[in-house]
């Protein structure tokens, strides 16, 4: 950043960060302790804290950053959804730059909330698997810089995205994956790309039974049963609006070192789903990947990352 930073301006950055929750935390301990007339704490300062603003607030005086800002909270597409702004603003002219990421931490609210839709997993997250029974909570942050400009050798790039929102229930995936199809196919026809052209799918795969189902519909519409994929999320757990940029830097890595990951604690793939699940690390060439992020609401994205030529 501090190179950027030099070449074109701190007012010439921009920042776009996603959260879910991050901040909540602070907010259910000063509710611990309100006094007995219900006030909260004399220290509690919510623009620091719960204010989904502050995470940019702080990044961006830390970093000395003066360019646009902004936080987008769109459950665990978050932190995909930013690269697609970041992409916005570049192409409009408003920056020549972006940081690009997520942060979330656990709280009792998402602890207690998913428990009480009954998508908490008592084992280890096993996406995919017949016997797999709900997510692990996580937590985490990533960042990435996008820039325009000449692209280095050998460079990842970001090639397209695609955004799409299922409007179809608050919390349950569209059964066909409709609105994901529509998400996986903007990105392709962004990054001018076929299904073909995809070397490895990084799942959005949280292990619950309905999502599992529904994004392998998507997965096979578009793409048939032979394109590698794989969900993290038995490495890391789901981290809920950090998981976009954890699982685009997972995509770049796998770019960069030639390595396919496996889903962790998948041992045998439920039946009749088709998507091509990789049980093994593979290692071999991948030039272009996508990966998605899908959250609550229905709001999906999902990225293209390659290096064309490669």
């Amino acid at each position: 950043v501090a190179g950027a930073v030099k070449r074109h301006g701190a007012s010439r950055i921009g920042l776009f960060l996603g959260t879910s929750t991050s901040g909540i935390e602070e907010t259910e301990r000063a509710y611990a302790m309100r006094n007995k007339a219900g006030a909260l704490p004399a220290d509690y300062r919510y623009r620091e804290t719960q204010n989904p603003f502050s995470l940019s607030a702080f990044c961006r005086a830390y970093l000395g950053l003066t360019g646009p800002a902004l936080v987008i909270s769109t459950a665990c597409s978050s932190s995909a959804k930013v690269f697609a702004t970041a992409s916005r603003y570049i192409a409009a002219g408003l920056c020549d730059a972006a940081v690009v990421g997520g942060v979330d931490s656990l709280c009792q609210t998402t602890l207690y909330g998913f428990n009480s839709l009954e998508l908490v997993s008592s084992e280890k997250c096993r996406p995919w698997d017949a016997q797999r029974n709900g997510i692990n909570i996580g937590e985490g942050a990533g960042f990435a810089l996008l820039e325009r400009g000449d692209v280095t050798e050998g460079s990842v790039q970001l090639l397209g995205y695609g955004e799409s929102s299922d409007a179809y229930h608050m919390s349950t995936p569209h059964p066909e994956g409709d609105g994901a199809v529509a998400a996986m196919q903007q990105a392709l026809e962004r990054s001018g790309l076929g299904p073909q052209a995809i070397d490895y799918i990084n799942l959005h795969g949280t292990a619950t039974p309905s999502n599992d189902r529904s994004e392998d519909r998507a997965v096979v519409r578009l793409f048939g049963s032979t394109t590698p994929c794989s969900s993290t999320k038995g490495w890391t757990g789901h981290t809920l609006g950090a998981a976009g940029i954890t699982e685009a830097i997972f995509s770049a890595l796998s770019i960069e070192h030639g390595l396919l990951p496996a889903s962790l604690n998948t041992e045998q793939k439920e039946d009749g789903l088709e998507a091509g699940i990789l049980l093994q690390n593979r290692e071999q060439a991948v030039n272009i990947a996508m990966t998605n992020s899908f959250g609550f609401g229905g709001s999906n994205c999902s990225l293209v990352l390659g290096r064309r030529g490669g």
